[in-house]
């Protein structure tokens, strides 16, 4: 029993180590970011932009399609989600594999505008401070316009307004439920989710995002049902 013990308190203090070492990397990787341009100056990189979409100028429909696919409890939760990071831990846990991340949109945003799309431990904690920092600045409405105006949709578009008008050919405030679902689904993996790439695929994530939304209350199960 006590020999149990011990080796529990050494593996407590391993962790502990790990762990403070992890957060110490994550840190570091975050200040060598800022000291190569200022969060500030990142985020009027996105905001000065000719074409950014403000929130309030943003499709109702693309914005609830986007927190229901993205981060449904995005308005509840500070910069990180301890329940879906737990929840992510346990899905790469039980598959061997480093495919959920947990991440909340504010942290998504800091992926966008601060790192590399590199998947590593370091980089997600460091994603963690830069979240932080965001959240500390910016408000949520702020960071969701900053989110789908920095964000990625194939095709060379680069934002939500070069998405609106290169699949739809209009402004993203007038996306109807239709297309906003669809744009909703494609940031998550570009190359694979354009409709110009694999309609089926980009038709199947849409169906995702639409089954999101009726669970979490934005649309009716008949408003579904319309657009599938």
């Amino acid at each position: 029993m006590k020999i149990l013990k011990k080796v529990l308190i050494i593996l407590l203090i391993l962790i502990i180590v790990v762990t403070s070492i992890l957060f110490l990397l994550g840190f570091s990787s975050y200040s060598s970011a800022l000291k190569e341009k200022p969060l500030i100056n990142r985020v009027e990189e996105i905001t000065n932009k000719e074409h950014f979409i403000p929130y309030d100028k943003l499709s109702r429909n693309y914005l609830n399609a986007v927190i229901a696919v993205e981060d449904h409890r995005y308005y509840d939760h500070g910069p990180i989600d301890l329940i879906a990071i737990t929840r992510a831990m346990y899905t790469n846990v039980r598959d061997g594999e480093f495919d959920e991340g947990g991440s909340t949109i504010t942290q998504q945003v800091a992926k966008n505008i601060v790192f590399n799309q590199d998947k590593n431990i370091i980089r997600k904690i460091a994603e963690i401070f830069a979240a932080y920092d965001l959240e500390k600045n910016y408000t949520k409405n702020e960071i969701l316009a900053i989110y789908v105006n920095s964000s990625y949709f194939g095709e060379g578009y680069y934002g939500i307004y070069d998405a609106s008008h290169g699949y739809y050919n209009k402004d993203p405030q007038d996306l109807d439920l239709n297309e906003a679902s669809m744009l909703a689904g494609i940031p998550n993996a570009p190359s694979v989710y354009a409709p110009t790439v694999n309609p089926d695929l980009a038709k199947k994530r849409q169906s995702h995002v639409l089954n999101k939304m009726l669970e979490y209350g934005y649309i009716s199960n008949e408003e579904k049902n319309q657009i599938k």
